[in-house]
């Protein structure tokens, strides 16, 4: 083994939280390193939502393939469901291609930066010191740094209950590896990732069942988007077994007989296939923890400060190994956030108060900010104002007539507090409504903003003339100046 390679940051895990703070360490003109243990880089491909890794490889088979068969039933009334024979990988090829085109992005990023990529498994050897495994019967390498920036994602959870060796028993690593589409399929759990799955499987014809222990469709979302996700869902052929959970799994021997799952109540369910989706677990017990004297929480999670230090100063951890909020977009900035601090700056300095959650269902639903049962809760008087696609030109266009775009205003200043999005882009339409919140603006701006038309967009206008007449009556018992208006 050689004399450890010296970096003034190393950084373990080559996800979107690792890869940007491996950029932003390097933009302030740090010598730094990623180990990555995989041969890929950017495991979410173009960042987009939940950190989770490859739990969300299965979006990009919903977008282009699964969402226009959708749209084209919605469309024109015919059943142009995707071909019976087609198989998963089919589904995949398009995220093969853009998943690869982005790793060569990133790639380049990286050696543009003068960042290099050693690919093998990390562990501690002592606080600064890093001992990498390499894949191949290369000797293993030793790096020392200043500072360590650990990045190293998550794992799905496998509970014992289910016998994974079976092939026809899978997480949400293994799911976008099937060669066939089940005629049938039991998801357990009713989160974002099992959501997801189960709307591209019945996009694709798969009959789907939902298993959870819960009685409410991912319950952190405004209960009036949940309950129209719920909606939706089922319209698509999705069956809820609701406040159910899962005692017994019986897998067959021979292929051709499905699985059965006994459930709390006594039912039972066949399936052809399990994907059990009951979270993600810390890779953390690999990186030899102990050596470097760093103390884990529940699970293996990881304690944090507000710059994202461990008990352990001069190590780091950002993404899915200190666990909620668990998402791509806010990984990646914890991983600058960590990476400034690490570098003596307070150009990141903190966590955007306002983090969007995007979920990429048929439809897509999402959220920034306070839901009407957040602001019962806080005792905050409130109004709502809504727009709907289906008085929307661009609604119209697209054919969706079910989305609605909610926002919810604090009725003492009509300041918006909350922005809740159900339908096709609804990951995108958030943003006009979080960029008002980040500015601390008011109806007023929304009235007084002129938007292209025909654009999903013009529902925010509208929405914002729903809240100010349930508010005032009327346009003519608005104050004038209207409360918070921006003069120009």
């Amino acid at each position: 083994m050689t004399e450890p390679k010296q970096y003034d940051a190393i950084v373990i895990g080559a996800g979107p939280a690792g890869v940007n703070a491996a950029l932003t360490a390097a933009m302030f003109g740090k010598k730094v390193v990623v180990v990555e243990k995989s041969a890929a880089v950017g495991d979410v491909i173009g960042f987009p939502a939940p950190a989770s890794t490859r739990a969300h490889q299965g979006r990009i088979a919903a977008s282009p393939a699964c969402r226009s068969a959708v749209l084209s039933r919605r469309l024109y009334g015919v059943d142009l469901s995707i071909r019976r024979e087609a198989t998963v990988a089919d589904l995949m090829s398009h995220e093969r291609v853009v998943k690869s085109s982005e790793q060569t992005q990133i790639l380049g990023r990286l050696d543009r930066s003068a960042v290099p990529v050693v690919h093998g498994s990390a562990e501690f050897v002592d606080p600064h010191t890093i001992r990498v495994t390499h894949p191949t019967k290369q000797p293993d390498q030793l790096l020392t740094a200043d500072r360590i920036i650990l990045a190293i994602g998550s794992t799905p959870s496998r509970p014992a209950l289910f016998p994974f060796e079976h092939p026809r028993v899978l997480d949400s690593d293994e799911v976008v590896e099937l060669h066939e589409i089940p005629k049938s399929l039991a998801v357990i759990g009713a989160g974002v990732i099992g959501s997801e799955y189960a709307c591209t499987f019945a996009t694709l014809g798969c009959q789907v069942h939902v298993i959870d222990g819960r009685d409410t469709l991912l319950p952190f979302l405004d209960l009036q988007i949940s309950h129209a996700l719920a909606e939706a869902m089922t319209d698509l052929g999705i069956t809820f077994h609701w406040k159910e959970t899962v005692t017994h799994c019986e897998v067959p021997a021979d292929d051709e007989v499905n699985l059965r799952l006994t459930m709390s109540s006594g039912a039972v369910l066949e399936a052809d296939a399990v994907l059990v989706a009951a979270g993600r677990e810390s890779k953390t017990a690999e990186l030899n923890p102990d050596a470097a004297g760093l103390l884990l929480g529940k699970r293996g999670l990881i304690p944090v400060n507000e710059h994202f230090q461990t008990n352990v100063p001069h190590v780091y951890a950002v993404g899915d190994v200190i666990g909620f909020p668990a998402l791509a977009s806010t990984s990646a900035e914890q991983g600058r956030i960590a990476a400034s601090h690490a570098c003596g700056s307070a150009v990141l300095s903190r966590m955007p108060l306002l983090l969007p959650t995007g979920i990429y269902t048929i439809p897509e639903a999402a959220m920034v900010g306070e839901t009407e049962g957040s602001l019962k809760s806080q005792g905050i008087p409130y109004v709502v104002g809504r727009g709907d696609y289906a008085e929307n030109a661009r609604g119209k266009i697209i054919g969706d007539s079910k989305g609605f775009l909610k926002l919810l205003f604090r009725a003492e200043d009509m300041k918006l507090v909350g922005v809740h999005v159900i339908g096709e882009q609804a990951t995108e339409m958030v943003h006009i409504g979080l960029m008002v919140m980040r500015a601390g603006g008011a109806a007023d701006l929304l009235l007084h903003t002129c938007f292209n038309y025909p654009t999903l967009g013009w529902m925010y206008k509208w929405a914002a003339f729903d809240a100010v007449i349930a508010r005032y009556g009327s346009l003519d018992a608005v104050p004038v100046p209207v409360p918070g208006v921006a003069k120009d």
